[in-house]
């Protein structure tokens, strides 16, 4: 089947944005696709909860770099 990958911004405390990932929790290279992310991007995050969230608002980034990785653009939305 065909992954469907959302990637949104979230305001948390202290007014700090966050950009998640959601839709990757089936995969079992998910850790792996956090830290490249986190590397590529330079910024923090985690994989938690079955979705990966980075410091910051990286959205068109994580699109690009998905992009690379094989995924297809018409399955990743971007809010």
């Amino acid at each position: 089947g065909e992954t469907h990958i959302v990637i949104s911004k979230e305001i948390r405390k202290w007014n700090k944005p966050v950009t998640v990932i959601t839709g990757l929790q089936d995969r079992s290279d998910a850790k792996d696709i956090t830290k490249t992310f986190k590397t590529k991007i330079g910024t923090g995050g985690t994989f938690k909860n079955g979705q990966i969230e980075l410091q910051g608002d990286h959205r068109d980034t994580v699109k690009d770099l998905l992009g690379k990785m094989g995924f297809s653009e018409d399955s990743i939305e971007v809010l």
